[in-house]
């Protein structure tokens, strides 16, 4: 079966602005991208995380790099600011390969459910 490359979607809110919350929030997403679209890191193309501008403790790439993503190029970089746009989310955009047909689920997680309400993955 052939493979073709796809892009996956995911954020997580973050209690407070400590390197810690962000460390722990952004692993949980990851594993949690990683469990539910049945992906091995190999897997994994590049990664890019956003976060707002009040999350500055802690570059949320680390966490990923922690849990195995050491040859995965990763980015961070900042939200753009929109008035009333939640607070306190780390985003993340994940190129990856797998099968042909293989079914992408998006992941939203805490606060950051808001997001895309309209998805599977906010429910």
């Amino acid at each position: 079966m052939s493979e073709r490359l796809y892009a996956l979607r995911g954020a997580t809110s973050v209690e407070v602005n400590s390197a810690e919350a962000i460390l722990a929030a952004t692993e949980e997403l990851m594993r949690a991208l990683i469990a539910r679209n049945e992906l091995e890191i190999d897997q994994f193309v590049s990664c890019i995380f956003t976060a707002t501008s009040d999350l500055n403790a802690e570059f949320p790439a680390l966490a990923a790099r922690r849990i195995g993503f050491d040859r995965v190029p990763l980015l961070c970089t900042r939200e753009i600011e929109v008035p009333g746009a939640p607070e306190r989310v780390i985003r993340v955009l994940a190129h990856y390969y797998a099968p042909a047909g293989h079914v992408v689920h998006h992941v939203y997680l805490g606060e950051a459910r808001s997001l895309r309400a309209d998805l599977d993955a906010a429910q």
